[in-house]
């Protein structure tokens, strides 16, 4: 079920998106810069990047959100739309027809309706309050192991995967957008 309204003035959340039927779209089309610039975006609007991992068919993040006037379910919506158009035209200039035909017919009747060509995530995403310290150390720490983890082995070493906020944390290094540690909050 999609998430409509979050309550969003001064929490921090732990969110999540992922591409349809868990296809690795992300690496495929090398959208990886498309999601920097979302939370570039974000930024500048008043959420505080916490942490992050892209991962090549799904994005976790961590916000703080500290403009009153935000509304966090909108700001994902738009996020996804934006990078299904940026997908679908890297997919077709990849020539890549069975899977755009095979995303084209995922997409349930009544969306079709609304002119929805193609199904490149899940309809909602996944978004927790993170209630205490305790359970946002948790969630930092599963982000940046993601990398490392069951069938992923992406890396040898979880600070040194490219799309993710580890090595602002463990190693000091400056990453393509602005983050803000959860300890200055």
């Amino acid at each position: 079920m999609p998430i409509s309204y979050i309550p969003s003035t001064n929490r921090i959340y732990f969110c999540t998106f992922t591409c349809y039927k868990w296809l690795a779209l992300i690496q495929k089309t090398n959208t990886y810069s498309n999601i920097y610039e979302t939370f570039n975006i974000w930024n500048r609007k008043g959420c505080k990047i916490i942490a992050y991992v892209i991962m090549p068919n799904h994005v976790h993040f961590i916000v703080y959100l500290e403009n009153p006037e935000l509304d966090l379910a909108k700001l994902v919506s738009n996020a996804k739309r934006f990078l299904a158009y940026e997908i679908v035209k890297r997919l077709k200039e990849q020539r890549e027809f069975s899977l755009l035909s095979f995303l084209q017919k995922s997409v349930p009747d009544y969306q079709q309706n609304r002119n929805k060509n193609h199904q490149i995530f899940f309809p909602s995403f996944n978004c927790k309050v993170c209630i205490s310290e305790e359970f946002l150390i948790q969630k930092l720490d599963y982000i940046h192991h993601n990398p490392v983890s069951g069938k992923w082995q992406l890396v040898d070493d979880y600070r040194l995967y490219e799309h993710s906020s580890a090595a602002f944390y463990e190693l000091d290094k400056e990453l393509p957008i602005q983050l803000t540690s959860y300890r200055s909050l």
